[in-house]
């Protein structure tokens, strides 16, 4: 097993390195507070080949595979986690594309998302329906040629932003709980689609999120993606994929808090001496590479068996929960690093350390990752 990256991957890990710290490092405090990414920052970033690289070269993408993918949003979340996932999110949903949409779906709308002409998400909680996705309510009706949409989703990544949305709806209810929902395409200046950004959350604040309410949504019935009826077992196949570059996620945060403190601690003197200098601070540095490098390795596997084809939900629900529980225990220790200056918000640990928590949270709860785990290696009881 070669557990080396080639020449190229290197390469591209390298470029989008240089890419976030040029571009990110001097406006990520601003976007943070301003809770929102310049436009033209993504268009510069897909122009230059970071955005969708696992989307295949006929619909203008890399052509490369999930693990490049994975490799740069690392990169980009070390660096700053807000611009990272608003990056990250761009073509959040293309894998549903490109799983089960169309060919005249995919040469459609994949091309708008590599060139950075537009952003797309994909929703799927509502209000009472966070980790039991089977229960949503958002309903869709097929009224002679066209799907009718009315309901409500919450919580959704570039909810306000988005040029067009995926939306886990409900078509069938009637059939057995996992077969009555769908996925349908909804461009979002259609009449009836109205978002409202949600502001002041606790960390990622620079990637846009919204509630979105639909209103008689018309959209022409041929908007369906795959079968109808199928949209649940087609968010879990989704879920494979996104979960594991979202362990990338925490990777990347994780790799950058461990970074600001080696620097902190390499400059900051206490007791007459760099407090790198004091074994309890060595430790503590150990320990978060040790984590960090275990979390990437899992990382990495899931990622490179996805492009070989290979699917094991076991792994991916195991990597997506490894690295956001490492996230969150790196970063934690990385503040205490900084003491009292890592409260502060004109330090950037504070920042990471606010982002860490929603890698335990979004796109599966860790609570709903370990169960995955334990159903797969127990099997029925």
């Amino acid at each position: 097993m070669d557990f080396e990256l080639t020449r190229e991957q290197k390469d591209i890990q390298k470029a989008a390195r240089e890419f976030a710290e040029g571009e990110f490092r001097d406006i990520a405090r601003e976007c943070d507070q301003r809770e929102e990414v310049p436009r033209e920052l993504l268009k510069k970033g897909a122009e230059l080949g970071f955005v969708g690289a696992f989307i295949p070269e006929e619909y203008g993408g890399a052509g490369l595979g999930f693990l490049e993918h994975a490799l740069i949003v690392e990169e980009f979340w070390r660096v700053d986690p807000g611009i990272g996932q608003q990056f990250s999110s761009i073509t959040f949903g293309a894998e549903e594309l490109l799983l089960y949409g169309t060919e005249e779906q995919k040469k459609k709308y994949l091309p708008r998302l590599t060139s950075g002409d537009a952003l797309m998400g994909f929703a799927i909680t509502e209000p009472d329906a966070g980790s039991d996705a089977a229960s949503a309510s958002t309903r869709a009706e097929l009224v002679d040629d066209h799907w009718v949409i009315n309901g409500s989703k919450v919580m959704i990544g570039n909810g306000s932003a988005a040029d067009f949305m995926l939306i886990f709806c409900l078509t069938d209810p009637q059939n057995p709980k996992s077969q009555r929902h769908s996925v349908i395409l909804v461009e979002t200046n259609t009449p009836g689609y109205d978002a409202d950004k949600i502001l002041g959350k606790m960390g990622v604040r620079a990637a846009d999120t919204a509630n979105i309410f639909l209103s008689d949504v018309k959209v022409p019935k041929e908007n369906l993606v795959g079968e109808r009826g199928k949209g649940f077992y087609q968010l879990m196949a989704f879920f494979d994929r996104s979960r594991a570059y979202v362990s990338a996620h925490g990777v990347g945060l994780a790799q950058g808090a461990l970074d600001l403190a080696i620097k902190h601690a390499k400059e900051r003197v206490q007791f007459g001496q760099r407090i790198a200098s004091f074994q309890v601070t060595q430790f503590k540095i150990a320990e978060m590479a040790t984590k960090i490098e275990l979390a990437r390795t899992l990382t990495y596997r899931v990622c490179a068996m996805l492009d070989k084809g290979k699917v094991d939900t076991k792994l991916v629900a195991m990597a997506k929960w490894n690295a956001g529980r490492t996230a969150v225990e790196v970063v934690d220790e990385a503040l205490q690093i900084h003491g009292g200056y890592g409260y502060m918000n004109d330090h950037d640990i504070e920042r990471f350390y606010r982002a860490a928590k929603v890698l335990e949270i979004y796109e599966g709860t860790k609570e709903v990752e370990k169960t995955i785990i334990s159903r797969r290696i127990l099997g029925k009881i």
